[in-house]
């Protein structure tokens, strides 16, 4: 396949990377030669099979909606601009494109959104539960998508919002932790990424699964089918 990656930060490097490994033909473009989404036109996608977008959530939605212009398929890993959803969602159906987003894509934090759901039961037996999130000091937004996530998940559940507490330093790649607490015990569930590589992977798969499909995917609900 012929993947673009927009990005050249720690994540989507590494998507270039594993993209190459699973040999994909493989271009980067940097911020500095895409402002406001100009690189981003018919001509110039001509050839390539999906976006993979890890840039910013300034950024993104500017980017997926000239990906929508062009007629490309998308895949975002970049987080921070979900509020936007029902907009783009119209907006890629009406085009007859594809995109795929996920707030992670690493398999073991998919398992982890369905082991939540699971404990998310808890709430309705006089737990409390609390989201934690730790990313590195860079990482621009707070909470986390991840974390946004896991309390979509639980409002789904079991009709309660916890409250996610964010934590911002040194390197640390991500950790997420649902803590449910009771008079009696307590229950912590937790997900620790030990690097960027299985985000990475999980997007490169996912850009290889959208090739050729239209419509608006979330990936917590196809990774299994990869």
């Amino acid at each position: 396949m012929k993947l673009l990656i927009l990005g050249r930060g720690k994540t989507g490097s590494l998507v270039a990377e594993a993209a190459h490994q699973r040999h994909h033909e493989v271009r980067v473009l940097h911020s500095a030669e895409n402002p406001h989404a100009a690189a981003l036109t018919a001509d110039n996608l001509r050839g390539v099979e999906v976006v993979i977008d890890f840039t910013t959530p300034a950024a993104v939605i500017e980017h997926i909606e000239a990906c929508v212009r062009a007629g490309s398929n998308m895949v975002v890993g970049t987080t921070g601009w979900y509020d936007e959803i029902p907009r783009i969602r119209n907006m890629v159906e009406a085009a007859g494109t594809g995109l795929l987003y996920g707030a992670n894509f690493s398999v073991g934090v998919n398992l982890f959104f369905d082991v939540v759901r699971t404990a998310s039961a808890a709430l309705r037996h006089q737990y409390l539960g609390q989201i934690f999130e730790r990313h590195h000091a860079k990482k621009k937004d707070a909470p986390s998508g991840t974390a946004l996530m896991l309390q979509k998940i639980i409002r789904e559940a079991a009709d309660s919002e916890p409250e996610i507490i964010s934590f911002r330093e040194g390197e640390v790649v991500g950790m997420h932790e649902l803590v449910l607490d009771s008079p009696h015990d307590d229950i912590y569930l937790c997900h620790s990424a030990k690097s960027r590589r299985g985000f990475a992977e999980g997007a490169v798969r996912g850009a290889e699964w959208l090739a050729g499909k239209k419509g608006f995917f979330d990936f917590r609900e196809i990774w299994r089918e990869l």
